[in-house]
């Protein structure tokens, strides 16, 4: 790894810190980029992402998805995360943690608010921002691929009723516009893109290929900090005029994240799924869709609502937290191969 790879926690802090204060001096500015938006879509966002999501796409054969099937276990384990135990576990914790635990010191009318928050961010799985999580701790990115867009085909249908039941309220509206517009720009035309110029590339010769690649990783990082700086520029006057309550809202996510993603990590393992297929799965099973989250939050209870800030929390906390969750599992790859049963390399999956 490169030092600016080795140390992007830390600028992911710094990044963290500046938007912070940058969103509070200049509120005006961050403002009008935030204006920016179609079907509550940011694009100066959306640009950044792409940014970040195509060069691994660029890592994708589509001739070799095929091999994906030799991966149904890991597909298996990270469907029950998202869709039978994350919304689930996180209405219990926001139960548990907003309703009761942490009630007193939160405003009385808004703790059911702050609920239908959080469900709403744990109904709907992560998607463009599982590419770097999966590139960064070296996952199998076919795997990674397919999954999330089996992922982007089960919220079409199951996101409103899930939700629908989990907030006990009868018809949900469900910002269509947002989900299949995120849907078109984060991850079908990004995957068109990256397809076309690699294979322009490929026709051009190996190495021009790789230095392609290695000319665009740090760019792909670059982006992602750029995008926290916008990120929590946005939220900079909430975050200095809510600390309490801000904190107090993301103990039940980072609670949800931690264990979603070791009971994935920990389900792979059990069932003999390849690391390179495990440690993405841990990832897609415990980072969420915020911006979907946020749409929905802000089209069913107002843009000042409780639920809107919980959603917002679930931005402010993700990075780090999937950073940390990297970490973990690049970490305990020698005590995961050590337990699993049937534990293919990389390179046997990919033959």
């Amino acid at each position: 790894m490169s030092i600016f790879e080795r140390y992007l926690t830390l600028w992911v802090a710094l990044c963290i810190v500046v938007g912070v204060a940058l969103g509070h001096v200049m509120p005006g500015f961050f403002g009008v980029v935030a204006a920016a938006e179609i079907a509550k879509v940011n694009m100066p966002v959306a640009v950044l992402i792409w940014l970040m999501i195509v060069p691994m796409l660029l890592k994708i054969d589509f001739g070799s998805l095929g091999e994906v099937r030799r991966h149904w276990r890991g597909v298996g384990v990270t469907l029950f995360i998202n869709w039978a135990v994350k919304p689930f576990s996180m209405a219990l914790l926001g139960s548990f943690f907003i309703g009761h635990l942490f009630a007193p010191w939160l405003p009385a009318g808004q703790i059911s608010s702050y609920i239908a928050g959080l469900i709403l961010l744990a109904a709907a799985p992560c998607t463009a921002m599982v590419f770097v999580w999966s590139n960064l701790c070296e996952g199998e990115p076919h795997y990674t691929l397919s999954q999330v867009a089996l992922n982007d085909v089960i919220m079409v249908f199951l996101f409103a009723p899930l939700v629908g039941l989990l907030l006990g309220v009868a018809s949900i509206s469900v910002p269509w516009g947002t989900l299949l517009l995120s849907v078109l720009l984060y991850i079908v035309v990004p995957v068109i893109v990256a397809q076309l110029w690699r294979r322009a590339l490929l026709r051009s010769g190996g190495d021009r290929f790789d230095r392609v690649m290695r000319t665009l990783q740090p760019l792909s990082l670059v982006a992602l900090l750029a995008t926290l700086v916008l990120l929590f520029g946005f939220q900079g006057e909430q975050i200095v005029r809510q600390p309490l309550v801000i904190a107090i809202l993301a103990v039940p996510i980072l609670v949800q994240v931690y264990f979603n993603a070791g009971l994935a990590y920990w389900l792979s393992r059990r069932f003999g799924v390849a690391w390179c297929v495990a440690a993405p799965a841990a990832l897609i099973g415990a980072s969420n869709f915020f911006e979907l989250a946020v749409a929905a939050a802000i089209s069913l209870f107002g843009l000042e609502s409780g639920a809107a800030l919980a959603t917002v929390v679930g931005v402010l906390v993700e990075v780090p937290v999937m950073l940390s969750v990297v970490r973990i599992v690049k970490a305990t790859r020698g005590w995961y191969e050590a337990g699993s049963r049937q534990v293919p390399t990389a390179a046997e999956v990919r033959r």
